[in-house]
């Protein structure tokens, strides 16, 4: 699939996620890239749109690549390989998760002020992002749904390495 912008993706991948729509479901968007291709998917599913607070740990000395990530409810996930290839101390990644720890709880407070996040107890949670690299933001947001009590979660995104699947 090619894309216009992020709005054209999430058109594109609400048609083929057709099948949840009518389910007792919640759309969750990742910030910043993610919650314009949700809101699209969210729309045409008729389904209520979140966001799910997450946080890449991007290598200190090429930020673009993620050694993690953290998020809502203490959601923390370490890439053991990507720490091991590039030497990453241990001391450099409590650095790089204390800044991003302060950016989230900023964030947080943006994106939602006061309201608490949508019920995700027993229901089927779509998370939505504008691709994957090496899926850690991904994966957090996954686990923040399991520890909210979702039933079912499903992954979408446009925009994948090829071997993924």
């Amino acid at each position: 699939m090619y894309f216009a912008d992020r709005i054209d993706a999430g058109r594109q991948l609400a048609a083929r996620l057709h099948h949840l729509k009518g389910q007792d479901l919640v759309v969750v968007g990742l910030p910043r890239g993610g919650v314009p291709v949700a809101a699209q998917v969210a729309e045409a599913l008729g389904a209520p749109l979140d966001v799910c607070l997450v946080r890449k740990l991007g290598v200190p000395f090429q930020p673009e690549l993620a050694m993690g990530a953290i998020g809502e409810e203490g959601v923390r996930v370490i890439n053991e390989e990507v720490l091991r290839g590039t030497g990453v101390t241990d001391r450099a990644l409590a650095a790089v998760e204390e800044h991003e720890r302060g950016v989230l709880q900023q964030r947080a407070r943006h994106y939602r002020g006061e309201r608490q996040p949508a019920r995700y107890e027993g229901r089927t949670v779509l998370v939505v992002d504008d691709g994957l690299a090496t899926g850690s933001t991904a994966l957090a947001a996954c686990r923040i749904a399991r520890a909210r009590g979702a039933s079912r979660i499903v992954l979408a995104v446009p925009v994948a390495p090829h071997d993924w699947s």
